[in-house]
């Protein structure tokens, strides 16, 4: 097998580690011997695998002391009220979203069908990712149907919060309909954004929110970090 393989296999390995909770915050790693060890290879190998979790902000290195673990996965609570703002800030952290783009488009099959539109209907998608403590945790697309809410580009012009925006458009409240989540693996554009290995674990949820009355006002796809989300069910949901 190759090196190049082998290093991304203990920083997958290492990585599941931290998120399945074998190793808390402030917890230290077993030493680059130690883990050599374990998985049959050099020393080289190890250290490439760590400054991997390192660049990725999940664990850091003291002079003379040994690697520790600097991040947790973020608790996320998927129910009737998926808000992401409240769900970060709840779990004590700090939230923050990147907007990657905004544009008016025509519908294509999948999300006409899950708005309630004909095909080629125009929508406005609200692309971004979503960062807790400025770690990228997830990568979003929203899509909304303009003639529901027209001025959704100028809203979201004034805030990232698609809650908000949705406030500002006439919106006051909006509930989960359905939500579907599917494991898969990073392509290397995920892999870049969230700086995650390519081909580490993502969690992909598919969600639609409707109004008060039961319109479809949002259809949105977010592709998680596996490793930085816990994804919670809602005992309401």
């Amino acid at each position: 097998m190759p090196r190049s393989a082998l290093w991304k296999s203990i920083a997958l390995s290492l990585t599941a580690d931290v998120a399945e909770g074998r190793y808390q915050m402030g917890d230290q790693l077993p030493t680059e011997a130690q883990l050599a060890a374990k998985f049959g290879v050099n020393r080289h190998t190890v250290r490439r695998a760590i400054a991997s979790l390192s660049d990725q902000g999940l664990v850091h290195a003291r002079r003379g002391a040994g690697v520790f673990v600097t991040a947790q996965p973020t608790d996320y609570p998927i129910g009737q009220r998926v808000r992401f703002h409240q769900n970060v800030a709840a779990g004590g952290q700090s939230p923050g979203k990147e907007v990657l783009s905004v544009t008016t488009r025509a519908a294509d099959q999948r999300e006409a069908e899950a708005l309630g539109l004909s095909p080629g209907d125009p929508v406005h998608a609200y692309d971004g990712w979503s960062l807790a403590d400025g770690q990228p945790i997830a990568l979003f697309t929203s899509v909304f149907p303009a003639r529901r809410v027209p001025d959704m580009p100028k809203a979201l012009k004034k805030t990232s919060s698609v809650t908000e925006a949705l406030h500002l458009c006439g919106v006051a409240d909006y509930t989960r309909a359905s939500t579907r989540i599917t494991a898969k693996l990073a392509n290397s554009t995920q892999a870049q954004v969230l700086r995650i290995p390519e081909g580490a674990p993502i969690i992909r949820t598919t969600g639609i929110n409707v109004d008060a009355d039961g319109a479809p006002v949002e259809y949105g796809r977010t592709w998680f970090a596996g490793d930085r989300v816990t994804l919670t069910l809602d005992g309401q949901s």
